[in-house]
């Protein structure tokens, strides 16, 4: 009996533990308390000792069910947690993150910790870093679902059921009306075979009439196949047969080091302040559609919204670039031709649209050898989400005799071009921002600050493939990552004292 009552006693002061406590002890828990049909036993763990422990052994790179259970029985910090009840086992962890965790309670308690670290003055939602990794499902590689092959394959399956059903009536003189579905020609061969034995095994002879069933019955099962296939694809290109909600992605390493596709979620982080104040998980391979859902969502969570966004050239398009206008939250994107535009190669290149000179009375542009790009029209682009831009297609009016035309162009005829003057005037907008003064400490910003999220994550917490399956699984996952990660770099900065600072500015990087 050396070891004491009070298990506090043997916790430093300064102990990660009793930060968490501070932090998630004034938390409104009603909903995560709601997902209870009953009230907890005595000697059980509550629902808010339950969130405690998981957002503990998340911290502390206990991440399994398993893991929790063990920690729970040898780790005396869980036991401090615990306050004396007996250890929760990897069922009732599994269960708590799985159904009672799951969906807005999870979230709900992100975004309450969010605004505590408002309140304390580590964020002030003024500028927002957003950036998105791909994250591994945890999917069997192999099981891929190909959009195209099987449109290809059912494709071949309607044209050998409508041979077979053409065969089947005229054998069996079937006497169904005209664009019957299969599924009538097989009840009615299932009537003519109600006095006919089907045999089945080795050495046995099926009559024709079995075969024939079995045969529809086959096309038919195919089918169904195809047609569940279909719905699971919900406009992307693949799935996964093991998780359904993943999506196969080109990650940038993978087990044979060789670009392999892998099932996969496209996770999304917005960061202020160093700490993960949005979450958001996306089927979407590109980033360009995932940005206003993350910030719709953290519209409802947090009520209020950031400035000014600072993304990389991963984000931009003309969607993005009106959305955050009618927002109004400033645009601080680099353009996709940032870089190569810093290059003599790209500089020296007359015949880039960008380089031709542009009469906007006579709206033309007029090419190095004098032609003019004359406007043919307008059309209309659309995007994967439904966002409509209007572009201009230019054609020029020389290029055919142009002695300069292997230097230009090399298609055959005229050379045309597509312009969205809208995405131009924006571009330039953005373009100014992030060339200024605030807009090169806000660049700095978003590669030391959600940059080093993403590699922190990956390389201390090891956070490369997710444990569970579902979209909604996986999301709660994500949320029980950012809630430690926040904690612990809380506890970073009050160790370090650098409590407060929101910005690294330039002349300390």
């Amino acid at each position: 009996m050396v070891m004491p009552m009070d298990l506090g006693i043997r916790i430093g002061t300064d102990d990660s533990v009793r930060l968490l406590l501070e932090v998630t002890e004034g938390m409104d828990y009603r909903e995560l308390n709601a997902a209870y049909d009953r009230q907890t036993r005595a000697d059980e763990a509550t629902p808010k000792q339950m969130f405690q422990l998981v957002v503990f052994g998340f911290m502390n790179g206990r991440f399994a069910t398993r893991a929790l259970e063990a920690a729970c029985r040898n780790d005396i910090r869980f036991m401090y947690l615990l306050g004396g009840k007996r250890a929760p086992d990897h069922s009732r962890f599994a269960s708590f993150i799985h159904d009672r965790l799951q969906g807005r309670a999870a979230e709900g308690l992100f975004y309450q910790l969010v605004k505590q670290l408002e309140a304390r003055g580590e964020i002030e939602l003024a500028n927002l870093f957003v950036d998105g990794t791909k994250i591994e499902a945890n999917a069997n590689r192999y099981s891929f679902v190909w959009a195209k092959a099987v449109g290809k394959q059912e494709a071949r399956l309607d044209e050998k059921l409508a041979v077979l059903l053409e065969r089947l009536t005229r054998e069996y003189a079937l006497m169904l009306p005209k664009g019957a579905p299969p599924e009538a020609y097989l009840a009615a061969l299932q009537e003519r075979a109600s006095g006919v034995v089907f045999v089945h095994g080795r050495g046995k002879r099926k009559p024709q009439l079995q075969r024939d069933v079995e045969a529809l019955g086959e096309c038919l099962a195919r089918k169904a196949k195809y047609k569940d296939y279909e719905a699971a694809f919900k406009g992307r290109n693949s799935f996964s047969k093991t998780d359904r909600d993943a999506t196969f992605m080109r990650m940038k390493e993978d087990h044979l080091k060789n670009g392999q596709l892998k099932p996969g979620y496209n996770l999304l982080l917005g960061v202020e302040g160093e700490y993960i104040v949005g979450v958001d998980i996306s089927s979407e391979r590109s980033d360009e559609q995932t940005l206003l859902p993350l910030l719709k969502r953290m519209d409802k969570g947090l009520g209020r919204r950031h400035g000014a966004v600072t993304l990389d050239a991963g984000f931009e398009s003309e969607e993005n670039y009106r959305g955050l206008e009618e927002r109004e939250q400033a645009a601080y994107i680099k353009p996709q031709n940032y870089e190569r535009s810093k290059t003599a190669r790209y500089r020296n290149n007359a015949y880039l649209r960008e380089h031709m000179p542009y009469d906007p009375e006579q709206d033309t542009y007029t090419c190095p050898a004098g032609n003019l790009f004359l406007p043919q029209g307008e059309k209309i682009r659309r995007s994967k989400s439904g966002f409509e831009a209007t572009v201009t297609v230019y054609e020029c009016s020389g290029c055919e005799a142009c002695p300069q035309k292997k230097l230009c162009n090399r298609a055959k005829g005229n050379r045309k071009m597509e312009v969205s003057k809208a995405f131009i005037a924006l571009r330039q907008a953005s373009l100014e921002r992030i060339t200024s003064e605030q807009g090169r400490i806000l660049r700095l910003n978003r590669s030391i600050q959600s940059e080093g999220v993403f590699g922190v994550l990956k390389q201390d917490y090891g956070f490369r493939r997710y444990l569970r399956r579902g979209e909604a699984n996986v999301f709660t996952e994500t949320l029980l990552y950012a809630m430690a990660f926040d904690i612990n770099k809380l506890q970073a900065k009050i160790t370090g004292d650098r409590c407060g600072c929101t910005l690294h500015l330039l002349s300390s990087a």
